[in-house]
């Protein structure tokens, strides 16, 4: 491999001047994670087009930034999209987090569960239905069901608890329509808090499921 830091670095400066200027691409901007999908993939493309075998390092380079740019775009594009719906179809009280390459639906345990309970109420599976059409529009993304809990109790059993729960999430979610082979389920019981489980308040936004969308590449 004959690669040249200056030739990456030069396009990598291109990449970044010539960026989309719109105000919607910029800094707290709606499509701002679009155009850093686009950036990142460029970025990554130009690597891997300089270390592919040949004579031109340059055009390589670029070709890779092309592809690898309109790869990440794409990607981002999606994402941003999905989230924009899902905002606007969601009840107030669940959270849509736009996170790099992902989205995560966080669901406090009130909206979907009694008290120690791993039963998803009938009533309360409105949200649901709507994340899994939401997940038969957008059907190029995998699924990762997370059960959380705060630390009242046992760890063993908040552990329990916490893969129950997500297990039974995740089968409402197949039951409507979203092929199994995309979901995964897990728990992790009080080891990922949001918030201090010092104060009731911290210890209810502990309390969560959170959906992980990632879009397939």
């Amino acid at each position: 491999m004959r690669f040249k830091p200056p030739l990456f670095l030069g396009l990598a400066a291109t990449l970044a001047a010539t960026a989309c200027t719109d105000p919607a691409y910029g800094p707290g901007g709606e499509y701002q994670r679009t155009r850093q999908g686009a950036l990142i993939g460029a970025a990554a493309g130009a690597v891997l087009g300089a270390s592919r075998p040949g004579s031109n390092d340059l055009e390589q380079a670029a070709g890779g930034a092309v592809i690898g740019g309109i790869v990440g775009g794409v990607v981002g594009n999606v994402l941003d999209a999905q989230a924009r719906d899902l905002r606007g179809d969601l009840s107030g009280n669940v959270g849509v987090i736009r996170d790099g390459d992902r989205l995560i639906v966080r669901m406090p345990q009130d909206l979907l569960f009694a008290v120690d309970s791993a039963s998803v109420r009938p009533d309360l599976q409105r949200d649901l239905r709507v994340v899994a059409q939401s997940l038969l529009d957008y059907p190029d993304s995998t699924v990762e069901v997370v059960g959380h809990t705060d630390n009242t109790g046992s760890a063993a059993y908040n552990q329990d608890l916490s893969e129950r729960r997500a297990r039974s999430v995740a089968g409402i979610l197949i039951n409507e329509g979203v092929p199994s082979r995309r979901v995964a389920a897990y728990g992790r019981g009080e080891d990922q808090p949001i918030a201090s489980n010092y104060s009731p308040d911290g210890r209810q936004q502990n309390r969560r499921v959170e959906i992980i969308i990632r879009a397939s590449r």
